[in-house]
């Protein structure tokens, strides 16, 4: 039997339960999921589902990750509800090319780890599944693992393995409903040009879960905590010199300003740290930058393009400001250019609470 793989959080249950109820199947696995986006993520729970595969004895083929026919596909439905017509639309896709996989493989039947998932609706995914059996003689399997506490047992098993529990289906019109339901930043969305890892990223989960699977290779026991923390993002930031000379200037993390803009002068220096006359806004150069992060960039725009990390950003801060929780900007820029000169400040940044993931080894 060929099963359709959506992520570990529902296969690992779900293929636990097929087993049980089909004792002579050898089953394939097929994660086929081009609705996933960003492709970080999609990464992320393919490492998932292949650990979890490993450790059940399952086979595991990943199919194409076709995005761009996904969304040429589902075009038109962009606003539709979950468990709407655009989720009909990526059953149908997925369902055709799991059909065609099983076809290619000489396999009788297919199902999909969909079927266990709350998020989704059982009657749809049975409709697609019934109409390809009928258009492609593959036997669709539709089992109901989700009632008489299936759910509970499927939460209980996702503990015990520590499998990474994503908290969207995959698809960007979802996740877009979602936040904005949530009245949440859709952080998952945010790549830096310079490919720094934010905190809180799927980038920095990715590498959490590539290293556990190192330290499972190794037998070396961990534990995988989560905890809250003021998470940051900066949407945009800029430093003019009058009204139109742009100043190359790299904001450190966890600089804000409450109505985004400001315009002044630095008005005093102390121990080098170059005070504005508005919004608590501090200067900082570039020589003195590099001797605090024990960097040697050449140019502020080297720093901007390939920035230390948002803990050495953090460890800055504390040693200039003596204040964890301080968040004026400080602004690393070359003071010459704009001592004496009438400065305009752009900056829009979020900070807001979130949760994330560690590493413990034990």
């Amino acid at each position: 039997m060929l099963v359709h793989i959506c992520c570990s959080v529902d296969s690992h249950f779900f293929l636990e339960k097929l087993r049980e109820d089909f004792p002579q199947e050898k089953f394939t696995g097929f994660f086929y999921d081009p609705n996933i986006h960003p492709y970080s993520e999609y990464r992320l729970r393919y490492l998932d589902v292949e650990r979890s595969c490993k450790k059940l004895g399952i086979e595991l083929i990943e199919g194409e990750y076709d995005y761009e026919n996904w969304i040429e596909a589902v075009r038109g439905l962009e606003k539709e509800p979950e468990k709407g017509k655009r989720c009909e639309v990526c059953f149908d896709k997925r369902f055709l090319v799991s059909a065609k996989k099983a076809q290619e493989l000489g396999e009788k039947s297919f199902t999909t780890t969909l079927l266990v998932s709350p998020l989704k609706s059982q009657q749809q995914l049975k409709a697609a599944g019934e109409e390809f059996e009928k258009q492609t003689g593959i036997k669709f399997v539709a089992v109901d693992y989700r009632s008489g506490g299936g759910t509970q047992d499927q939460s209980r098993v996702t503990k015990e393995q520590q499998l990474y529990r994503q908290d969207y289906c995959g698809c960007i019109f979802g996740l877009t409903m979602q936040r904005e339901q949530q009245n949440k930043l859709m952080d998952e969305m945010f790549s830096p040009i310079c490919g720094s890892t934010l905190p809180a990223s799927i980038e920095e989960r990715l590498a959490l879960y590539t290293k556990r699977m190192e330290l499972e290779e190794k037998n070396i026991p961990y534990k995988i905590v989560r905890h809250k923390f003021l998470n940051y993002r900066q949407l945009f930031f800029r430093l003019r010199k009058g009204k139109n000379e742009i100043i190359p200037a790299f904001a450190l993390a966890y600089s804000t300003l409450p109505r985004k803009k400001a315009q002044g002068r630095i008005e005093y220096e102390i121990d080098g740290l170059y005070h504005f006359n508005r919004e608590e806004i501090r200067f900082l150069s570039l020589e003195r930058f590099n001797a605090l992060a024990g960097t040697s960039y050449a140019s502020v725009l080297e720093l901007i393009y390939d920035p230390p990390s948002f803990s050495i950003q953090q460890q800055i801060r504390n040693i200039l400001v003596d204040e964890i929780y301080d968040l004026s900007p400080i602004i690393v820029t070359d003071i010459s250019s704009i001592s004496d000169a009438k400065l305009n400040i752009e900056l829009d940044a979020k900070t807001y609470e979130d949760t994330k993931e560690k590493l413990i080894i034990l």
